[in-house]
């Protein structure tokens, strides 16, 4: 059994660690309000340009009068090969927040007949898709916790350059959404190309372009791209804080809870040691008398 010096070493270190989860925890608390309104702003965005340019790309007489040359992302070709962009974290120590989002990438890779290729958005995905074997075309790491919309712009030019030169026909977008500090569900979707509305749809609208249709949409279907990205970055990042901040409030808990329990074995230990030397001091003191005798 260690001694009282030895568990109340042990205690200070849990403390510490107690102090800096807490400290971690209070940041992540003070950030996700911030991230949670810009996750909640973008949403209706972003939803709301998809669905228009679901309804161009469904009206034929428009795509007809457009060139695959200028308005590559709305080309829509055979299937040979699929890219994933999914976006984890880039630190540790937020829960089940990447391995969450890993699993659920993993499973559509799995069901997947088609060749993969990733591009890795935070470097927990990157990593974990290198030790794996998987044929990962670029990566973006650095701004997980903080995504501005610049990010989003460099990531959709890279994935939206990498789709003209061929390199995938596809490209589906893995992230975390956001519900409650508590809940974060990883949703996938479909972001290129533009997918029609299902046939049973009753909100297919038709549109009036200035100036023209081309020059519309060489402006609009970039910026589809980016507000997408965009918007599953910040919900990835709301979720990231809202799984750190869990995470943390638990191990502040349990780290209170073992300083509680080495604080009872420091006690029984101090109480063994003295009574180790109150039995040496009376055995001490029966040998003296019996060497008086």
């Amino acid at each position: 059994m260690a001694n009282a010096r030895e568990i109340r070493r042990h205690m200070r270190s849990i403390g510490n660690i107690g102090k800096i989860t807490k400290a971690m925890k209070m940041v992540a608390a003070a950030r996700l309000r911030r991230a949670q309104e810009r996750a909640a702003a973008s949403r209706p965005y972003a939803a709301k340009i998809k669905e228009v340019l679901s309804n161009v790309v469904s009206d034929p007489n428009v795509l007809a009068d457009l060139s695959v040359k200028d308005h590559p992302l709305l080309q829509k070709r055979a299937v040979q090969k699929v890219g994933y962009l999914v976006i984890c974290s880039d630190k540790g120590l937020a829960g089940a927040y990447s391995s969450n989002a890993l699993k659920k990438a993993v499973a559509e890779i799995s069901e997947c007949d088609h060749d993969v290729v990733i591009i890795a958005c935070g470097r927990k995905a990157k990593e974990f898709f290198a030790r794996r074997g998987y044929n990962i075309i670029s990566s973006h790491e650095g701004f997980s916790g903080r995504p501005s919309y610049f990010d989003a712009a460099d990531i959709a030019k890279d994935a939206a350059e990498k789709f003209a030169d061929g390199h995938f026909d596809e490209l589906h977008i893995v992230y975390t959404l956001f519900k409650t500090a508590l809940s974060q569900t990883p949703s996938t979707e479909v972001i290129l190309p533009v997918e029609p509305p299902a046939s049973d749809d009753n909100a297919l609208r038709s549109f009036i372009f200035e100036p023209t249709e081309g020059a519309t949409l060489k402006v609009l279907v970039p910026k589809y791209l980016e507000t997408v990205i965009y918007a599953a970055l910040v919900q990835s990042a709301a979720s990231e804080l809202g799984s750190r901040m869990t995470a943390m409030s638990s191990a502040t808990d349990n780290a209170a809870k073992l300083v509680q329990g080495l604080e009872l074995s420091c006690n029984k230990a101090r109480q063994s040691g003295i009574t180790n030397e109150l039995n040496e001091i009376v055995g001490g003191v029966e040998a003296l008398k019996q060497a008086q005798q």
